[in-house]
C-alpha cells in the first residue's frame, strides 16, 4: 500500500513537472514581467507583432489569439468613461450599460489643490473603467494653459507646471491601481485647437522644459504612468507622434519611459518617421471622424501593412518592431492579463459622494462682498436667472462627452437645498444659448428653445429680481464648438449670449445678486465693481447641481483656488500682449511662442494690479486665517534643500480649510528668471481658533534653471527669495535665502 502511495505521489509529481514544463512563461503571472514578454516576444511572428500595434476597431486592439493573449480596449475620458461606439464608426454602440458618472472637470480638480483629492478621482474613474473592462482610459490632460481662447482648457489642470504635477501623480496612480493604464495627454506643446492637425510649434528649449514638459515628466517618473498620448501638432517641424526628440531623447531617454506611447486618432503621418521615432501604437487614422478615408482600414494604417512590407524590405530594423511590440505586450500584462486587479465599480454611492466632494472643493469664491454668501437665514425668496442653470453640461464638448446615468443640474441642487430651509425659489431664462443638446449620438433630451427676444428675457428677468430677496445668475461657458470645446478655440474673450447686459440689468434690479459662472477658462467681467459675490463654478459633472448648492448655502465652506489667472482683458496675457498672430494663432502653420517663460501669473504679476480680476492661487472662505512670520528650517543643501515653516491660524467662526502656497524669486542671474514660481503648496483644515505649524520643503529643484546650452538643470550661487503667502499676489512674508555653490544636474533619471 505504501509502495503504491509512493508511486501516485510520483506520477503526479511527474504530471504537475510536465505542466509546468509546457506553461509558457507569459502565462505564469509569478514570473517577472519582463520574463513574460521576452518569452511571449519570441513566440510571435512579425505578422502578429506588426497587429498589435495598431488598431482594429475605433478603440481597441487585437492582441495575439494564436497565443491567447488578449487585446486592449481604449476609452476616453479624462472626465468619465465614454460609451461605447460602434466597431468602425463613431457612431452610438446602442448600448444600454455604458453610463456613467461625471467627474468634475479637471480644471476644478487643481482648483482643489489638493492631491488627495487627485488619488481619489483617479482612484473612482479607475474603477468605472475597470469595471467596463477598458485596459486604457485615455487622460489625464496636462497641458499648460498659454491662452483663454484655447477650446480644450477644461480638461487641464491650469498654467502652472509644478501644481499640474503634484495634481497629475497621484491622478495617475489611483487610476492605475484598478489594471487600467492612465494615458497622459496631449505630450506636448498642444496649446491651442485652431489648426491643431498641423500647428507647427516654435518654442525655446527652457520654455519647453520649464513649462511645458514637468507635468509630463512628473506623469512619467513619479506618477509612473503606463501609457502617453503625443498630440496633433507639430514641435520643430515634426507631427508629435513622429518627433523623434519628444518621443526618443525626452520619453524614452531621459525619462526611461518603459510604457507604450499611443498616438491621438489619427495623429499620425508617415510610416517611417512614426516607425523609427518612438511612436508605438496607432490609433483613428484614415476613419478618425475628420476625414473618412475607408471602412475598417486598419491594415493599412501606417504601422501595419506598410510597415511591415518595408521590414520586410530591409529598409527598416526588426529592433524597433521588437521594442514597440514588446511595450505593448508589458500594457497588456499590466492590465488585461493582470488577474489579480479589482473588479472594479459603476455608478455607485461612492462614485458620486466623491464626484460632489470633489467639485465642491474645486468651487472657488471669487469675492464676496457683504458675505453675500452663503445665504443668509433671512433670505425667504431666491430667484435664479441663466441657461446654465438648466442646461445639461455633461453632453458635448468633443471626446470628452459622456453619457450619464444621471446629472443634477445647478436649479435642481438650489431647489433642493432651499427647500430644507423653507426657502422658495422661482427661476428665468434671462438668455438663450446653445439650445441644442446632443454629441456624438448622444442626446439631452432636454427642449431648451425659448421664443422671446433677448429684451424680453431681461424684462421678465429684472421684475422677477425687484421680488426677490438675492438673485443668483448662474451662466458662463458650454461645451459647444468656439467656447469649451474640443476642435476650435474661443473667438471672444467675453463671455456670449449677451450675458454681460443681463448680470448688469440684475444687479441695477437687485443689488443682492451673485454671479455663478461655469466654464473651462478666464473670461472678462465688465460688471465686477457692482456685483457683490461672484463664484467661478467650472464643469462640475454629475454632482454640479448639489455641489454648488453646498456651498452657495454654507454647508461646504468654500477652499479652492484658482490655477489659472483671471486677467481683466485677452491682452493682459503674454501671448496676445502684442496682438502678434504669428504667437496665436500662428502664420503659414507656425506658432512662436515669443513670450517664453511669461506664461499666466509670471507674466500678469509683473503688470499693474489693476489688469487682474484674480490672481492665480487666489480663492476665497466663509472663514478668515491668519498666516504667522513664516521662518526657514535648517540652512540649504544639495541634499536636503531647505524647509519653510509658517503658522497658519483660522481666526473665524467656522471649521474652512487654507492653502499656504510657497513660490521662489531668483534675485540676481546670469539668465532672465521669472518674477516668482510656484515651488510648494499645502491645503490644511482648521476649527474655529485653532493653529497648525505647516512645513513645506523646497527641494534643489525649487532654484534651478534648465541650461539649453548644457542640457542641465542649474542652481546658480547667489540671493534667492522665498514668498509665503495665500495667493501669488497675497505675500505675507519674504524669507532671503543664499546658495553657496553652483548646482548642475541631468535630466535623465536612468
Amino acid at each position: 500500500m505504501k509502495r503504491m502511495t509512493n508511486i501516485l505521489a510520483a506520477l503526479l509529481m511527474c504530471s504537475a513537472a510536465a505542466v509546468n514544463a509546457q506553461t509558457p512563461v507569459y502565462l505564469d503571472e509569478s514570473q517577472p514581467i519582463e520574463a513574460r514578454v521576452k518569452d511571449a516576444l519570441s513566440r510571435m511572428t512579425t505578422a502578429e507583432k506588426i497587429g498589435i500595434i495598431h488598431a482594429q476597431s475605433k478603440f481597441s486592439s487585437p492582441g495575439v489569439q494564436r497565443l491567447g493573449i488578449p487585446g486592449i480596449w481604449c476609452t476616453d475620458g479624462p472626465h468619465g468613461i465614454r460609451p461605447d461606439v460602434l466597431w468602425d464608426e463613431w457612431e452610438q454602440a446602442g448600448a444600454t450599460n455604458d453610463s456613467c458618472v461625471a467627474f468634475p472637470a479637471l480644471t476644478c480638480l487643481a482648483a482643489t489643490w489638493n492631491p488627495d483629492m487627485a488619488a481619489l478621482y483617479g482612484k473612482s474613474i479607475g474603477e468605472e473603467a475597470r469595471y467596463r473592462n477598458k485596459n486604457v482610459l485615455l487622460g489625464p490632460g496636462v497641458n499648460i494653459y498659454r491662452t483663454p481662447l484655447n477650446g480644450r482648457n477644461f480638461e487641464y489642470m491650469g498654467e502652472d507646471p509644478y501644481l499640474t504635477s503634484q495634481i497629475v501623480i497621484p491622478y495617475v496612480q489611483g487610476v492605475q491601481e484598478n489594471g487600467v493604464a492612465a494615458c497622459v495627454k496631449h505630450y506636448a506643446l498642444n496649446n491651442q485647437e485652431v489648426d491643431r492637425d498641423h500647428v507647427n510649434v516654435l518654442v525655446d528649449d527652457r520654455t519647453l522644459h520649464e513649462i511645458y514638459l514637468p507635468g509630463f515628466k512628473a506623469a512619467v517618473v513619479d506618477g509612473g504612468a503606463w501609457s502617453i498620448m503625443p498630440g496633433y501638432n507639430k514641435y520643430d517641424g515634426d507631427h508629435a507622434c513622429e518627433n523623434s526628440v519628444l518621443l526618443l531623447d525626452i520619453l524614452k531617454g531621459d525619462w526611461d519611459f518603459d510604457g507604450v506611447a499611443i498616438s491621438d486618432w489619427g495623429a499620425v503621418h508617415n510610416t517611417e518617421k512614426v516607425a523609427s521615432n518612438g511612436l508605438d501604437m496607432e490609433f483613428g487614422s484614415w476613419t478618425n471622424g475628420l476625414n473618412w478615408g475607408a471602412s475598417n482600414a486598419y491594415d493599412d494604417y501606417f504601422l501595419a501593412k506598410p510597415y511591415e512590407k518595408l521590414i520586410a524590405e530591409g529598409k527598416l530594423p526588426m529592433s524597433d518592431l521588437d521594442d514597440k511590440a514588446a511595450r505593448v505586450l508589458r500594457l497588456i500584462m499590466r492590465t488585461e492579463m493582470n488577474r489579480n486587479r479589482p473588479y472594479g465599480s459603476l455608478n455607485s454611492d461612492e462614485h458620486y459622494a466623491a464626484a460632489r466632494r470633489i467639485g465642491g472643493e474645486g468651487i472657488v469664491l471669487l469675492k464676496n462682498d457683504k458675505n453675500l454668501l452663503p445665504v443668509a437665514d433671512d433670505v425667504k425668496n431666491i430667484l435664479v436667472v441663466g441657461e446654465n442653470a438648466i442646461k445639461m453640461m455633461t453632453v458635448g464638448g468633443g471626446s470628452s462627452s459622456l453619457k450619464v446615468q444621471r446629472e443634477t443640474l445647478p436649479l435642481e441642487g438650489i431647489v433642493a437645498n432651499a427647500a430644507g430651509r423653507g426657502v422658495d425659489v422661482r427661476y428665468e431664462r434671462g438668455y438663450v444659448g446653445d439650445v441644442t443638446g446632443e454629441y456624438n449620438g448622444v442626446t439631452t433630451g432636454q427642449d431648451l428653445n425659448d421664443a422671446r427676444s433677448a429684451d424680453q428675457l431681461i424684462a421678465d428677468a429684472v421684475k422677477a429680481a425687484k421680488e426677490a430677496d438675492m438673485v443668483i445668475f448662474v451662466g458662463g461657458l458650454n461645451k459647444s464648438d468656439h467656447q469649451d470645446a474640443e476642435g476650435a478655440d474661443r473667438t471672444d474673450f467675453a463671455l456670449p449670449y449677451n450675458q454681460d447686459a443681463v448680470i448688469e440689468a440684475l444687479v441695477a434690479a437687485n443689488p443682492n445678486t451673485v454671479v455663478v459662472n461655469l466654464t473651462g477658462n478666464a473670461y472678462s467681467m465688465p460688471w465686477l465693481d457692482k456685483v457683490p459675490a461672484v463664484v467661478q463654478g467650472w464643469y462640475i459633472g454629475s454632482e454640479a447641481g448639489n455641489a454648488l448648492a453646498d456651498v452657495i448655502f454654507g454647508d461646504v465652506n468654500p477652499s479652492g483656488k484658482l490655477p489659472i489667472t483671471f486677467a481683466k482683458s485677452l491682452t493682459d496675457y503674454a501671448a496676445h500682449a502684442t496682438n502678434d498672430p504669428t504667437m496665436y494663432p500662428g502664420v503659414n502653420g507656425d506658432v512662436v511662442y515669443k513670450e517664453g517663460l511669461d506664461v499666466g501669473y509670471r507674466h500678469t504679476d509683473k503688470l499693474k494690479p489693476s489688469r487682474v480680476n484674480f490672481a492665480f492661487g487666489h480663492g476665497l472662505s466663509y472663514t478668515t486665517f491668519k498666516l504667522g512670520k513664516a521662518t526657514l528650517s535648517g540652512t540649504f543643501s544639495e541634499a536636503d534643500g531647505v524647509t519653510v515653516e509658517v503658522p497658519v491660524t483660522n481666526t473665524g467662526d467656522r471649521k474652512g480649510a487654507e492653502v499656504v502656497q510657497v513660490y521662489v524669486r531668483d534675485l540676481k542671474s546670469s539668465v532672465v528668471r521669472p518674477v516668482k514660481e510656484l515651488k510648494a503648496f499645502d491645503k490644511v483644515e482648521l476649527e474655529p481658533g485653532q493653529t497648525a505649524d505647516v512645513k513645506l520643503h523646497l527641494d534643489k529643484s525649487a532654484f534651478a534653471f534648465y541650461d539649453p546650452a548644457t542640457k542641465l538643470w542649474t542652481v546658480e550661487p547667489g540671493k534667492f527669495e522665498i514668498l509665503v503667502g495665500t495667493a501669488s499676489d497675497n505675500i505675507s512674508t519674504r524669507l532671503p535665502l543664499t546658495i553657496k555653490d553652483t548646482l548642475t544636474w541631468s535630466d535623465a533619471v536612468r
